[in-house]
């Protein structure tokens, strides 16, 4: 699986030549993973932080990391094309968004912005019109989206931590995908001052990397806050439910259903209690929700509706075709999906009453081969498969983590939520179950 960081006894302006001489070499995974490498700025930062190593000045445990950001997110001086073609003439970002100042200011190293799914909207990570990288455990096979980009950065040993984002999955399905940890916060916790939005309702900005502990450490820093593993949890003192509801575990791949039942009882011989949970009330109260509209539709149609006809035809026709149904959706209905989505995030609250947390596969599949995303029905198919689980979290507001189970083959996912607000009690549950599935790894 995992270790924490990048080799550090090289120093890390060493570690930053060996990652760009890799980004440099044309037509490979990893110079797909970025769309601009910020090669002078990142060697001005990796020196300064091996000063203040030197010096016994070091700003905190992301001094010296090697970081990604993801192209929604500003950055001063550059363009933020959101994965979007017909963005590319638009004026650069005068100022860096919140979450990358916030990056900066703790010592990290910019190595470059990643690749995405064009405006965040779909969720395999493939692109029609840019390179995208292959998944690093199976370069034949996808990343997962949006935050394809960032989770290739990850996995092909480029930078130790990726800023992403998640509207419906869009940070934990890439890490599930291709073995990483990927932790999406409760929304609103990390600023989006600054990243271009899909859906100002559901979106959240997040770290991947590959533990729990690093996506920790970013996660204090891109929410200011108190380091969320200060305290640790002991497994006996867990609750935790698991959803069997054939909503998320139908159309299943055999190697996640076995892989799920394996990490189950490796919890509950470390001592945790699990206790089948009934959710189907919820779900019914989301189908229902869904039936009334999609809030990604509504908010990036009502964000591209001054979109020009000529660079409305630009955009991917499977990213144009889920937005346009969002022009047709009321006022009236739309504030009637939030008066129910509020009312679906009561209702989840209540259910997780004295649980530590939920736990199910992140997606249902795993990696899908790149080749077989060219067909559009395949795509579609793969595309609602990888968002059918993670995008519950979001529409209901709860904090959640992607962790990698211990696999032979492709990379399997599991997913953990928490209730509304606790983020830095997830990843404190996360840790410990990371302790258990990988023991060898965290003594």
């Amino acid at each position: 699986m995992q270790a924490g960081h990048m080799a550090d006894d090289i120093g890390v302006e060493a570690r930053l030549e060996h990652v760009l001489s890799r980004v440099a070499e044309t037509g490979s995974d990893e110079a797909a993973t970025f769309r601009t490498v910020y090669a002078d700025t990142a060697r001005r930062e990796a020196a300064a932080s091996r000063a203040r190593q030197l010096a016994g000045q070091s700003l905190g445990p992301l001094d010296g990391m090697l970081v990604s950001v993801k192209d929604l997110f500003d950055v001063a001086g550059d363009v933020t094309v959101a994965g979007a073609r017909n963005r590319l003439g638009v004026a650069p970002a005068v100022h860096d968004a919140p979450a990358v100042s916030r990056l900066r200011a703790a010592g990290a190293v910019i190595v470059g912005r990643t690749v995405m799914t064009e405006y965040a909207f779909a969720a395999v990570g493939t692109h029609p019109y840019f390179p995208a990288p292959g998944n690093p455990r199976d370069r034949t096979r996808v990343t997962g989206g949006s935050s394809s980009g960032a989770a290739a950065s990850v996995g092909y040993g480029l930078c130790d931590i990726a800023l992403g984002s998640d509207t419906g999955g869009s940070i934990r399905i890439p890490a599930a995908l291709c073995g990483l940890t990927g932790f999406k916060p409760s929304h609103g916790v990390v600023p989006l001052q600054g990243a271009f939005p899909l859906s100002t309702t559901l979106d959240t900005g997040g770290p991947i990397a590959r533990s729990v502990a690093a996506c920790a450490r970013a996660f204090a820093v891109l929410g200011d806050r108190a380091d969320a593993l200060a305290t640790s949890v002991a497994a006996r003192d867990l609750k935790i439910g698991v959803i069997r509801h054939e909503a998320v575990l139908a159309d299943a791949e055999a190697p996640v259903l076995a892989a799920f039942e394996v990490a189950q009882a490796a919890l509950v011989a470390a001592g945790m209690t699990l206790e089948t949970v009934e959710i189907g009330p919820v779900i019914e109260g989301l189908r229902a929700l869904d039936a009334l509209g999609m809030f990604t539709s509504v908010e990036l149609a009502a964000k591209l509706r001054d979109l020009p006809p000529d660079l409305l035809e630009m955009m991917d026709p499977r990213i144009r075709a889920r937005m346009i149904p969002g022009y047709a959706v009321p006022a009236t209905t739309y504030i009637a999906m939030h008066e129910a989505r509020a009312a679906l995030i009561a209702q989840m609250t209540a259910l997780m009453d004295g649980f530590d947390g939920f736990i199910l596969p992140t997606t249902p599949i795993t990696a899908p081969r790149i080749v077989d995303m060219q067909d559009d029905a395949a795509f579609v198919r793969a595309n609602g498969l990888v968002l059918r689980n993670p995008r519950i979290g979001n529409l209901l507001d709860l904090p959640g983590i992607s962790l990698p189970l211990p696999v032979s083959g492709l990379p399997v996912g599991l997913m953990l939520w928490g209730v509304q607000g606790s983020d830095d009690h997830v990843l404190r549950v996360a840790r410990t179950m990371e302790k258990v599935l990988y023991p060898s790894e965290n003594p």
